[in-house]
């Protein structure tokens, strides 16, 4: 029976790829502004010189942080990001290197919810929310008529499970 689950199959929207990087982007910007900031202070007030270097360590890993996570990191996790929705169970999968796997039993699912913030508003995209008694799950950066009609799949799927037994 488990051996002949299928793979789940489906994509995230590549408008996340946008979203990741505007929020990347944002975060280590306000990181180096810190840090520039932090710099100007030490060559104000003098401190000591092993200051000065921890600082210029910390903006340069920062900028090499920056560069991957803005210009790579979002590509390859929208590339890898895949989520499948049968009967049984809600199939999640991502990652290249660390593949997380996800098998969520339609029995288990206590609650499904949207979300959507500033960005993924903008772009007219939301994350589903999958909850069970130990944990929550999410798919991320979906359509809006996408979302709403896994959602609406999800909570009538979960449902019909829930009263057969």
């Amino acid at each position: 029976m488990y051996a002949n689950m299928k793979e789940p199959d489906q994509h995230i929207s590549k408008d996340a790829i946008r979203v990741w990087r505007i929020s990347n982007c944002m975060i280590h910007i306000s990181f180096i502004l810190m840090a520039i900031i932090l710099l100007i202070l030490d060559n104000h007030f003098d401190w000591y010189n092993w200051v000065t270097y921890v600082l210029w360590i910390v903006l340069t890993l920062d900028i090499i942080t920056a560069i991957w996570s803005i210009f790579f990191e979002p590509v390859l996790l929208q590339k890898y990001w895949r989520y499948g929705v049968d009967e049984a169970y809600v199939k999640l999968r991502h990652g290249k290197w660390h593949i997380h796997n996800q098998v969520i039993p339609m029995t288990k699912v206590q609650y499904v919810g949207l979300e959507q913030g500033p960005l993924l508003r903008k772009y007219n995209l939301y994350t589903i929310s999958i909850g069970t008694m130990a944990s929550t799950h999410q798919i991320p950066a979906l359509s809006e008529q996408e979302a709403i009609s896994l959602r609406n799949q999800i909570a009538t799927l979960a449902r019909i499970k829930e009263v057969e037994y």
